[in-house]
């Protein structure tokens, strides 16, 4: 059983979601950032949520993870990058994607509960990148592993890389499990 697309996208058709052109205009580079950022996470939710109950907490590849886990895994990468690393924030369990070096995703975690939550804290990276400028350097803290703090740009600009390189990742996923692939 598939569940309904979270975005509204049919199965097969995952490019209604208009991908952030070039040439679209744009207040400025912090729009920019949030406009991609916005477009592969709801593509994500969408491939995910496209798949099957069974695919989504199989692994088809050799690195053994599975969707949901990569779901997961990105929902941490925003938190780490953003809250415990620009902001400074002090967080429970940074790495709670982990267990050992392996992402993980509980038994009673659900679809919907970790889509939700990912969603939340691309609202958060949204309201940050709303209230900050781009040239703000990040907090001093653990997550830097004692390196100078990274402007929000650069932040950015590693979170956009994130998740492009993830969702190719997911496309070859979905491909296996006889799901829709590219953008």
């Amino acid at each position: 059983m598939r569940a309904p697309s979270p975005v509204g996208i049919a199965d097969n058709d995952l490019m209604a979601l208009p991908f952030p052109s070039p040439t679209t205009p744009a207040s400025g580079r912090a729009e920019v950032f949030v406009r991609y950022l916005d477009y592969f996470r709801e593509i994500l939710l969408a491939k995910v949520s496209a798949l099957s109950d069974d695919e989504v907490r199989r692994s088809r590849l050799p690195s053994g993870w599975t969707p949901l886990e990569l779901l997961k895994h990105l929902r941490y990468v925003e938190l780490r990058w953003i809250e415990w690393g620009f902001e400074g924030c002090d967080v429970d369990d940074p790495w709670g994607d982990r267990r050992g070096d392996r992402w993980y995703v509980a038994p009673d975690e659900t679809r919907d509960s970790l889509a939700a939550s990912l969603r939340a804290q691309g609202a958060h990276t949204a309201s940050v990148v709303a209230s900050s400028d781009l040239a703000a350097v990040g907090a001093p803290g653990p997550r830097w592993d004692g390196a100078a703090p990274a402007t929000l740009e650069r932040v950015l600009f590693h979170l956009v890389q994130e998740y492009a390189r993830h969702l190719g990742h997911l496309d070859v996923v979905a491909e296996l499990a006889g799901g829709s692939v590219g953008e």
